[in-house]
């Protein structure tokens, strides 16, 4: 495994990917046309490629076949063939990236078979589910990694999940997503999924591509990347490149939704013997994020546009309510005006962050290598969005009503609401309180992960590593915040005053249309420790490949939450809209947590013929609890997981195949939810799931291809008793999650493409379809909200003219599909209330147009 010839030709994905050999295993599923013969052979030795690109580009020409040498979740930097990989991997070129057309960086993990995103928001804070890992959203089961180390030790808190730290462009070479395997070893232990994202490096001679997209959004965007040598016979190459990116948004708030972009650069040497990488990137952008809104839901399964506000194109963002500032500070003198936060919703939930790295790699000779991947991490993941209330929309006169009842006022008073832009408000229209949320999150952290390698005989490899984590998170959170707006897309806010026969003048609403001030304030400080030493053993035993290690963990977290306090911000009881707001007090509360806990893996891959292998896999994993699961629950328990897999992989010329099936056992999984008093009730449950992926090419004749990647999932929850919860009326009742499905959870779901590729004499025409096919799932852990199911239609046509100029077409959700992807979130049960839900559907029709110019 560590042979030299091996060690230089993976050495594309390996400099860049030997970073990534700290996180998970990998068995490529692929996604593109078999282009080789079945009988495809082993590289041989050669004389090493002139630059890290040139050696990234010898390995992209194995891109579609088993010979292809994959480098995410080995214990060695040369990595390992996919025909030999005894575990599950899709590996993605540059172009099959570009072909998916992913919405953001979360849509791309659908190309492997069983990850479900919810990129339905916006380009960040999408919900990622791994079939067979339960979880109520964001994706604690996710980690991205850049060059092998993971963007933040920690793979989700609240506000954060790894994948809004990520961006495409083409500075990327390839993609590598393990699910399970040997990923519990390495890196931060995700037994769920990793992506690894490689880097492009430099070549000897500058080359690179430069391209322009225009979007029916008003979307443009620009595109570049070159790599060089660093002066000449140095041995050294840089390489850089980025993108900046405008747009109004499929859901436009009538500002702009996605502005901003990101540099990345390498700086890179490779030796006979090894390589060594540097490497940066700046992201600064900021993205709309939408949640539930109000959608017709007449019967079980069935959704349709909400009068006045389309599920597809439809945001509670305007220019009315874009500049905003929320009260958070106390005064005490009559009449006095509360301190506050200004706020900018165009800020949205943006990413501000800065990456550095480093990969060494290096072969002593006698047997004896070592790989260590050095990553630092730091800045600013702030959301300020719009958040559902939990409450269905109702009609302006009834919404003042049932306030002036729940706030105990008088009966003689007299109405008055106007728009902030003072004209008179129609008391028969529908409204909504939406949350106006703040959250400020700065983040930095640190982690290093080493490998030692010695070939203990013939065939036979032991490594001996550690990876260790410094990492820190500092919020200040401002929730509830609701405002009172029009149940319509691009509303205005709604001042509503109430009078007595007195004169006197209840304020239901601000001058800003905020009927409530903050319902939670959060001031905390957190630093984590995270270390984990690992043994593993690869043996080469003629056909078979046997590999088994055992990682021992400990997590170490200690926090500061500041103390609250509930109260009148003004000391004023006629402004209603403040008088129960929650802010910061004096005084801080801790936490301290520190737990250990081991994982391990072992499995074996036979392989029948060069183009035919079948594997079997045990692993035990771990997941280790995150700064929120600790502020509601101190005495979190560690998740244990446990993982059997079997899988099989065979190529020809006119197929190839990737299938695995697997089970899947959860057990002390938290959950919190409001209890039938009002309190955070939390609860422990597990999973038992068993499921079958597959991803298949078949060429039935020359230029065109039919690829169908997929999975079924059956999953349950387990050990749960019976709990209470409040429903949407008010009520409490009692169920229990034993026996149903695991939340969010598609039981089938597939993706479709045939594409045909068309030689022409001056370059070539390709064009592809995708029928993407997401079945029945439940909002809720109580199957009381279901979503049905949908499909989406998205298309591309590429044309490669001459040597330079590439020229494409593409398109998402060609049909408008209403797409339900999550129901109502903040409500534990049933959420549907005479015909209508608050549900995020998937975006509606998007068609882009790039122009390119490659050298």
């Amino acid at each position: 495994m560590n042979s030299k010839s091996l060690t230089r030709l993976a050495l594309p994905a390996a400099i860049a990917a030997t970073l990534m050999s700290g996180a998970v295993y990998a068995q490529q599923t692929s996604q593109t046309t078999p282009t080789q013969s079945s009988t495809t052979t082993a590289p041989t030795s050669q004389a090493a490629p002139a630059s890290p690109g040139a050696q990234q580009a010898a390995n992209a020409k194995n891109a579609s076949t088993l010979q292809q040498v994959v480098v995410t979740g080995t214990a060695t930097f040369g990595g390992v063939k996919k025909i030999d990989a005894a575990y599950s991997i899709t590996s993605l070129s540059s172009q099959q990236i570009k072909e998916a057309n992913p919405k953001s960086a979360a849509d791309l993990l659908k190309a492997s078979p069983g990850i479900y995103p919810e990129s339905s928001g916006g380009q960040t804070g999408a919900n990622i589910e791994v079939a067979g890992f339960p979880s109520g959203g964001d994706a604690p089961y996710v980690t991205f990694q850049l060059n092998g180390t993971p963007l933040y030790p920690q793979s989700s808190l609240s506000f954060l999940d790894n994948s809004s730290m990520f961006r495409l462009d083409d500075t990327i070479d390839r993609a590598e997503i393990v699910q399970g395997g040997s990923g519990v070893l390495y890196g931060n232990g995700q037994p769920g999924a990793t992506a690894n994202f490689l880097l492009k490096e430099g070549t000897d001679v500058p080359s690179g591509e430069f391209g322009y997209t225009y979007g029916s959004e008003d979307m443009n965007r620009i595109d570049g990347f070159v790599g060089f040598p660093l002066g000449k016979d140095t041995g050294w190459y840089g390489s850089f490149g980025g993108f900046w990116r405008r747009s109004d948004g499929v859901r436009d708030p009538q500002f702009a939704a996605d502005d901003g972009g990101q540099l990345t650069g390498t700086i890179s040497r490779d030796w006979d013997s090894g390589s060594l990488m540097f490497y940066a990137r700046e992201l600064k952008d900021h993205n709309q994020f939408v949640t539930d809104t109000p959608v017709l839901n007449p019967s079980i399964g069935n959704f349709s546009a909400y009068p006045g506000y389309s599920p597809l194109t439809g945001t509670f963002g305007s220019k009315a309510d874009q500049y905003e500032t929320i009260e958070t500070t106390p005064c005490n003198t009559p009449g006095c005006t509360p301190g506050g936060i200004p706020v900018n919703l165009a800020k949205g939930r943006g990413a501000d962050i800065h990456l550095f790295g480093s990969n060494f790699d290096w072969d002593f000779g006698n047997g004896w290598s070592l790989s260590d991947k050095l990553g630092f991490t730091g800045g600013q993941m702030n959301t300020i969005s719009f958040f559902s209330t939990g409450a269905n929309p109702t009609s302006l006169s009834s919404y003042i009503t049932s306030e002036e009842t729940a706030d105990g006022l008088p009966t003689d008073l007299t109405a008055t609401a106007k728009y902030t832009n003072g004209q008179s408000a129609n008391m028969n229209q529908s409204v909504t309180t939406q949350g106006l949320w703040y959250v400020h999150k700065r983040i930095a952290s640190i982690s290093n992960e080493f490998h030692i390698s010695k070939e203990l005989f013939d065939g036979n490899t032991l490594t001996l590593g550690n990876y260790t984590a410094v990492y820190n998170d500092h919020d200040t959170w401002y929730l509830g915040n609701n405002m009172l707006l029009q149940a319509m897309s691009n509303p205005s806010p709604i001042v509503v005053d109430l009078e007595n026969a007195a004169g006197n003048v209840y304020q239901l609403s601000s001058s800003q249309g905020f009927v409530s001030g903050p319902s939670t304030a959060i001031y905390e400080r957190w630093n984590g420790f995270n270390t984990a030493m690992f043994l593993t053993d690869t043996w080469k035993l003629d056909n078979w490949l046997f590999d088994a290690g055992i990682r021992d963990e400990r997590e170490q977290a200690s926090g500061g939450i500041q103390n609250t306090m509930t109260l009148d911000l003004d000391n004023n009881p006629y402004t209603l809209y403040n008088n129960n707001s929650q802010v910061l007090a004096p005084g801080l509360n801790y936490i301290k947590y520190q737990k250990s806990a081991p994982s391990w893996t072992i499995g074996a891959n036979y392989e029948f013929t060069p183009n035919m292998s079948a594997y079997a896999r045990l692993n035990d994993g771990v997941y280790f609890p995150g700064f929120d699961d600790l502020r509601n629950m101190p005495d979190t328990p560690v998740e244990k997981v446990h993982n059997q897999e079997i899988g099989f992989k065979y190529q020809a010329d006119w197929v190839y195949v990737d299938a695995s099936a697997y089970h899947r056992l959860f057990f002390g999984v938290p959950y919190s939810y409001v209890g039938p008093t009002g309190q955070i009730s939390s609860l422990l449950y597990g999973s038992n799931t068993k499921g079958v992926n597959l991803t298949t090419t078949f060429k039935p004749f020359e230029h065109f291809t039919m690829t169908l990647s997929g999975d079924y999932m059956d999953g349950h929850y387990t050990n749960t008793g019976l709990e209470s919860y409040t429903t949407q009326s008010g009520e409490t009742a009692f169920a229990s999650l034993y026996g149903k499905m695991l939340q969010r959870q598609p039981r089938v779901q597939f993706r479709l493409t045939p594409a045909y590729t068309l030689p022409t004499s001056w370059g070539s025409l390709r064009a592809w379809l995708t029928y993407e096919y997401v079945g029945n799932r439940y909002g809720d852990l109580l199957q009381q909200q279901p979503l049905g199911y949908y499909y989406d239609l998205s298309f591309g046509v590429a044309a490669n003219v001459g040597q330079h100029w590439v020229y494409s077409v593409t398109g998402t959700n060609l049909t408008n599909q209403i797409g339900i992807t999550e129901g109502n979130a903040r409500l534990f049960g049933s959420a549907s209330s005479e015909g209508v839900i608050l549900a995020r559907s998937i975006e509606g029709r998007e068609v882009q147009g790039q122009i390119k110019y490659q050298f």
